[in-house]
Parts: C-alpha cells; sequence; structure tokens
C-alpha cells in the first residue's frame, strides 16, 4: 500500500458523502474523498428538495451563497385517473420567513457548491476515480482501498462508504446484498425551461417561492408507483417512479409512463411551450427499514442511499442522506478523539446515534408500508383513484338525479369494486402500516 495514510476515506461526493468528509475534515482529520464522476454532480443532472434543516446542522450559513433555486410554500397531492385528479394542498405564508424550510436545487450545481464548501475545510477530493476494491489486512479489518488508477493503494483507518444505492463495492466486498427489485424504484426526469414569470403565474407564486405536485393512481398503470413536478427559477422538474420488480413484471416503458404524465390534462398546461434539455433516470431505494443492510463493521459505515436510508411514504431522501453522514462523521471523530482503534465494536456507536435520530425512528414507524403498497398495488393505484374519481364527480356534477341516488350508487361502485371485506380489509392494512 502507499505510504500516505488517512484518517478516512469517504467513497461519492453525494449528499451522504460530502456531508460526511466536510464532518470529518471541519473536525481537524485528514480525509480524502473519492469521486467516479468529472465533478461532484455530473452524474445528477436533474433537480431536487433540499432540506434546510439537515444543511443546517452541518454548515449553519449555507444560504449565503448556497445555489438554491425556490423555497418551497405550497405542497399538493393528487390522486389521478385518466382524465381528472382529485387531491389536496396546503399554502402557507409562514414558509416566506426569513429561513425556509425547504428549497428546491440544481443537483449538478448544489453538489459542486457542496463539494467545494467539503475542500475548503482541509479534505482532499480526487474525481474520475473508481474504487475498485476494499483493501484489508491479514484479520479482515478494512485498512483502505485500490482504485482504477492503479498502483498500490490509499491507506486509511475507516472507509465511509456513499456510493450510492446502485453501487457495487459494497455488494463486491460483501459488506451487503445486492439490492432487491422489490426495494429499488426506477425514476426517470426531464428539466422543461420556461421563463420564471411564466413558472409564477401558472402556479400562482411570487419571489423565489415554490410549489411541489405529487402524484399517484392510474398514470402507474397497476404498479406501486409516484409522479412529481416541482419548480425552480427557471425550469420544471417532472418525473415518474416505480419499483423495478414491476417493471421488469409488466414491461412496461418508463418514458412511456412519463409521456403519460406529462399529456394528463391535469399536468400538460403546467408545462406548455416549455423546452426540454435534460433528461435522466436513476435509482431510488424503496424497501424501507427492513432493507437496511448492516451499517458498520471492522474499518467502515455506510450512509445514504447505500444504506437504503430513504423514506418512501414522506419522500424523503437526501435529509437522511446528509443526517446519515453527519452522524456518521460525528462518531468517527469522536473515536479518533478518543484514540480507540475504528473496528466493529467502536464503530457500533454510528449506529447507535442513528438509531436515536428522526432517520430510524420515521423508517421504523413505516417498516411495513412497503410491502403493503406492493403487494397491493392495483387496488391503491388504480381501483381506488377511479373510484374516488367517480364519487367526486358525482357529487360535483349537478342534473336531476335525487343526490340520494348518487350516494347509493357511489356506495355500490366502492362495493362492487372491493366488496365490504376488503374495504375494511384494506383500511385497517393501512392503518397498521401507517402506525
Amino acid at each position: 500500500m502507499t505510504e500516505e495514510k488517512f484518517d478516512a476515506i469517504v467513497i461519492g461526493a453525494g449528499m451522504a458523502g460530502n456531508a460526511a468528509a466536510y464532518t470529518m475534515a471541519s473536525r481537524g482529520m485528514k480525509v480524502l474523498q473519492l469521486e467516479r464522476g468529472e465533478y461532484p454532480g455530473s452524474k445528477n443532472v436533474q433537480g431536487a428538495i433540499m432540506y434546510a434543516d439537515m444543511l443546517e446542522k452541518i454548515i449553519p450559513d449555507f444560504r449565503d451563497d448556497a445555489p438554491l433555486e425556490r423555497h418551497l410554500v405550497e405542497q399538493r397531492f393528487w390522486m389521478m385517473d385518466d382524465t381528472s385528479h382529485i387531491g389536496m394542498q396546503y399554502r402557507s405564508d409562514d414558509f416566506n420567513e426569513s429561513r425556509p424550510n425547504r428549497y428546491t436545487v440544481i443537483r449538478a450545481q448544489f453538489d459542486k457548491w457542496f463539494s467545494r464548501k467539503v475542500r475548503e475545510v482541509g479534505a482532499t477530493l480526487l474525481c474520475e476515480t473508481t474504487v475498485t476494491e476494499l483493501a484489508r489486512d491479514a484479520k479482515g479489518k478494512v485498512i483502505g482501498v485500490r482504485t482504477d488508477r492503479g498502483g498500490d493503494g490509499i491507506l486509511a483507518d475507516v472507509v465511509v462508504l456513499a456510493e450510492g444505492v446502485n453501487g457495487l463495492l459494497g455488494t463486491r466486498a460483501g459488506l451487503r446484498e445486492t439490492p432487491k427489485p422489490e426495494t429499488v424504484a426506477l425514476a426517470v426526469k426531464e428539466m422543461h425551461f420556461l421563463a420564471e414569470e411564466v413558472i409564477d403565474q401558472r402556479f400562482g407564486l411570487k419571489a423565489n417561492e415554490g410549489c411541489v405536485i405529487e402524484a399517484a393512481g392510474t398514470i402507474s398503470r397497476n404498479m406501486a408507483g409516484l409522479a412529481f413536478l416541482y419548480t425552480n427559477k427557471e425550469s420544471i422538474s417532472i418525473g415518474i417512479g416505480c419499483l423495478v420488480s414491476e417493471f421488469a413484471a409488466t414491461m412496461e416503458s418508463p418514458y412511456d409512463l412519463l409521456e403519460k404524465f406529462k399529456n394528463h390534462p391535469s399536468v400538460k398546461p403546467l408545462i406548455a411551450g416549455s423546452e426540454v434539455k435534460e433528461y435522466a433516470a436513476h435509482l431510488i431505494p424503496e424497501g424501507g427499514y427492513k432493507a437496511i443492510p448492516p451499517l458498520f463493521g471492522n474499518g467502515w459505515v455506510v450512509v445514504g442511499d447505500a444504506a437504503q436510508l430513504n423514506n418512501a411514504v414522506h419522500r424523503e431522501g437526501s435529509n437522511l442522506a446528509m443526517t446519515s453522514g453527519r452522524i456518521a462523521g460525528e462518531a468517527i471523530v469522536q473515536i479518533k478523539n478518543r484514540k480507540k482503534p475504528m473496528i466493529k465494536e467502536n464503530l457500533s456507536l454510528y449506529k447507535a446515534m442513528l438509531e436515536k435520530s428522526f432517520v430510524i425512528k420515521d423508517l421504523r414507524k413505516y417498516k411495513d408500508m412497503p410491502a403493503l403498497l406492493h403487494t397491493n398495488s392495483r387496488n391503491f393505484f388504480t381501483t381506488y383513484p377511479k373510484l374516488l374519481s367517480q364519487a367526486a364527480q358525482n357529487f360535483m356534477r349537478v342534473d336531476s338525479t335525487p343526490k340520494i341516488e348518487k350516494e347509493r350508487a357511489t356506495m355500490a361502485a366502492f362495493i362492487k369494486a372491493r366488496s365490504r371485506l376488503g374495504l375494511v380489509s384494506d383500511a385497517v392494512r393501512l392503518a397498521r402500516a401507517w402506525r
């Protein structure tokens, strides 16, 4: 191995990797960060939602120069059939606060900025470098990495794996199993560019305000999936994702699903006249609490998407990534300051600290939800959206039919589609999974 040794090596320069590297380097540790992309964010052309509270705990003054798009003041939830949607929305002027809670960001720009902050506190970044192997000593402890640059490799006391959900290094090293198709979603996104004033007008926004729309229903063609649309300054991010296992079973095309969503009567007017400049596809961990792999071992920890840390119910990923990266960094700093070796027994501190955070508490709360939605995708994503849409139309359409007959027809349609026992069973199972 090379004679140069680092306190820690971080593999990956996304949200989790940058959070871990910044936390350790800012506390005086000698940190090397390896990124296989041309630059941090080069693999993330699409937009995303960034949660301020989690980043504030890492870089308190991030608002001074971070490349933020819009702060979100409105959230809409749509249940869709082929021609309509029924939903709810929440909008509050309270979100026009001096320190907003959520922002949209363009990942390519944001990751570059985050990486610059990491380097400013002393970390060393090496891009266009793929880690090919974890180096181990005679007892099996991870003591560094080998890369595609050749040579003997690089030594470190601990390695932080922040390689993403489809990272192969952890799988090859036997640290985790290959993610199962039913625990990973494939999402496709497009960036639609429009003038800032047009976006403001169509969504009822002003002065850097933003809106998010999340939608489920027949748009996913009987599969468990979610579509989304959110506003940036001069673009709209739009996409849809479904479980990989269901794409494989149905042979549906992700691109066709996105086209269907874009051409839905509720969506088409929002993106009319836009120019599409970017298209991307990426994997999202959806297995929840039960899919979390081992989080630590002799000389290594795993964070972010690589650890399946994603809350599919609340559509939260970047906040769990940043928090897990920060906590891993803090645990490693504590172990180093105590002059303890980076062995499994001591690195268990990372998991103990993560267990006390919202990350594991939230994932544990919804541990049964992924399986419920997967096994009942047709009912929750097709049958009920159609029934709810028809019920709303019956309620709002004014004609000569007595209201009591409309109510009876609506109830009869629900019973015919699911039966009384089925309706009760679905409600009970959903309530239990939500606990």
